[in-house]
């Protein structure tokens, strides 16, 4: 038995045959680090987003909300901490709508939900019918795609300065294709001021935000089975029943994402009329954004106008809680279903 224990532990190491790793509190403490290693390599990894994004948004966010409970004008831009507190005032001032500052914050707000509606509507409708015609394969179906993100790719102002030259009253190619070419007007008309800009601020909108949709909707038409659209065809139903019935809510998901998506991006557009229509935009198209610009750098009152970005900021949560608080419900109740 001695010799056999001998050659066991020779050929073991000097180890027993019955010893293994060790067990217990030791085995425990030896498998930690590195289990704290891979918890910790996560959040390691994303330290610099987070940084960044504190810097970015969350520390001027905190600044601008205390911005608007202060009396902040022109006399004190050197040392804004130098500016008296003034509590609820410019809140209570801004949503006063029977006084003058108040009327025009309400009158902004209703064209930018106008706007947002029109634009996110028309952005879906034109994205999804644009996805769907291209779905079945056809040659140049690459071109035409590649054409249909143009808009999107594009840098904003190089866009929108493209559209105001096109909407010149007297040498614009809109006037010159609508009242020279096909007449369809009296006189050349003005886009840029009046109750036409509204209308040209949500062409230029729409024409550079439909192609966000069609990318959006044509990467969820991939997941669709194709054996759902032979099955259907096979019982007799038309394309318009196969839109209905199998496309639209295998989009469901996708389609409410992207409509949150475009709404938080059109209701807090400053790009598009700012460049478009300068620093003041005209009545029919003042929007939210650029009102709060003109309230900020146009009369020096940095504290009302944070106090009404504040209010836009706590609008948007709202919106966006109730979304995805509808979609969520809605989502289980077909679960249960």
């Amino acid at each position: 038995m001695s010799a056999m224990a001998a050659t066991i532990a020779r050929a073991t190491g000097g180890r027993a045959p019955h010893d293994g790793p060790p067990a217990g509190p030791a085995a425990g403490a030896a498998r930690r680090p590195g289990r704290v290693r891979r918890v910790g390599l996560p959040y390691l990894l994303l330290l610099p987003a987070l940084l960044l994004e504190l810097l970015v948004h969350l520390v001027p966010m905190v600044i601008g909300t205390v911005m608007s409970f202060k009396e902040l004008t022109q006399f004190f831009i050197r040392d804004w901490g130098a500016a008296p507190w003034s509590g609820l005032d410019n809140y209570t001032v801004a949503v006063d709508f029977d006084g003058p500052v108040g009327a025009d914050l309400l009158h902004s707000f209703l064209i930018t939900v106008a706007f947002t509606v029109l634009s996110v509507g028309l952005c879906w409708a034109l994205g999804t019918a644009a996805a769907i015609c291209m779905q079945d394969t056809f040659r140049g179906r690459g071109l035409l795609r590649a054409l249909f993100l143009v808009p999107y790719a594009l840098p904003v102002y190089a866009a929108v300065i493209t559209w105001v030259f096109m909407f010149q009253h007297d040498n614009g190619l809109v006037n010159h294709v609508l009242h020279d070419q096909l007449g369809l007007t009296d006189k050349p008309s003005f886009w840029l001021i009046g109750d036409n800009a509204f209308v040209a601020l949500l062409t230029v909108s729409v024409w550079k935000g439909w192609p966000f949709a069609f990318l959006i909707v044509m990467a969820g038409l991939q997941n669709i089975p194709r054996e759902l659209y032979e099955a259907a065809a096979l019982d007799g139903a038309g394309v318009w029943q196969q839109i209905r019935r199998i496309t639209l809510p295998s989009l469901r998901p996708v389609n409410q994402v992207l409509v949150l998506v475009l709404f938080l991006w059109t209701f807090n557009d400053f790009n598009t009329p700012y460049v478009l229509f300068g620093k003041s935009a005209p009545a029919s198209a003042d929007l939210i954004s650029v009102h709060i610009y003109q309230e900020s750098f146009a009369t020096w009152n940095f504290g009302r106008g944070s106090a009404m970005s504040v209010l836009l900021l706590l609008f948007l949560l709202v919106v966006t809680g109730v979304h995805l608080a509808v979609t969520s419900r809605g989502r289980r109740v077909r679960t249960r279903a």
